[in-house]
């Protein structure tokens, strides 16, 4: 069996910017919740089995106490907002494993999840999808792999070499120096993609890095300039790597078996009336009724 995770907020979002507004029968907006809703009924009907989905139920985590300029909800359209708990409920009603994150983020339950999947020898492989850098962390080889469905990219270990220039534990250092507008945090003054990929494909980690900036690699343009940086914003740039390494002991499943999808909740009909999609519910039905599960 393969598993399949998906990053629900990032779904939410691409679907909440990229679908015209939609009201369910009591007015409310639902637009977004029923994109998402169908693409994941897509990937079942295209034959994915074990599905589980992490949403940011709160977008403020525990990384707020850590760093006061992290990011909040604050921006965020309310009718976008307002969709996590419609989306979380909808997916539940399709039959759908959900996690609804509040003191930890989305992507620290979809680490976690692909971490202990991949520990079962029953799985196949693990498609962790969302195109969010911070996940390229979770690659293992091509046992776990990163699906930017959107755009067709399928990322294993050596591709995400090939995007960012480090290997995949090297994801935190190199997001803590480069900075991460996404998430709030800066980065180091001076250190961009190419002297992060430079450093740190050579010194996968911080304390791999030699205080002697001449025992850098030469091509390193303004190697001393960056090594004075690192050196002088020390905790600083152990704080951001905080920020962007990811929980793995998140609470998700016992075991896999808990993401077989087994068709939908008996409400779901009538969940897809309210939202006025009926056509989902007969998708949903011909899914389970073709045998695949």
């Amino acid at each position: 069996m393969d598993v399949h995770l998906i990053d629900g907020t990032y779904e939410l979002f691409r679907h909440f910017f990229a679908l015209p507004p939609g009201l369910d029968t009591n007015g409310n907006e639902v637009g977004a919740v029923r994109g998402v809703l169908t693409s994941v009924l897509g990937m079942i009907e295209g034959g994915a089995t074990h599905v589980g989905v992490a949403t940011d139920h709160v977008v403020e985590s525990f990384r707020n106490d850590l760093y006061s300029g992290y990011k909040t909800s604050e921006g965020v359209p309310a009718t976008l907002l307002a969709q996590f708990p419609v989306l979380e409920e909808a997916l539940e009603s399709l039959g759908v494993k959900v996690w609804p994150m509040v003191r930890y983020e989305a992507d620290d339950a979809l680490a976690s999840a692909a971490a202990k999947a991949a520990r079962d020898d029953r799985v196949g492989q693990v498609l962790v999808c969302t195109p969010d850098k911070d996940l390229a962390q979770c690659v293992v080889g091509s046992r776990v792999v990163q699906l930017d469905r959107r755009r067709g990219i399928l990322r294993d270990e050596a591709g995400v070499l090939a995007k960012w220039g480090v290997r995949p534990q090297s994801i935190p250092d190199y997001l803590a120096v480069v900075g991460d507008s996404a998430d709030g945090f800066p980065g180091l003054p001076g250190w961009g993609p190419k002297a992060a990929a430079q450093t740190f494909s050579e010194f996968p980690h911080f304390e791999d890095v030699p205080k002697d900036w001449r025992q850098w690699n030469p091509s390193i343009r303004g190697a001393q300039r960056l090594a004075a940086v690192l050196f002088e914003q020390w905790n600083d740039a152990l704080l951001y790597r905080t920020l962007a390494t990811l929980k793995l002991d998140v609470p998700v499943f016992e075991t896999v078996e808990e993401l077989e999808w087994k068709g939908p909740a008996p409400g779901f009909e009538r969940y897809c009336d309210r939202m006025q999609s009926r056509g989902l519910h007969a998708r949903a039905m011909a899914a389970l009724g073709a045998g695949k599960r």
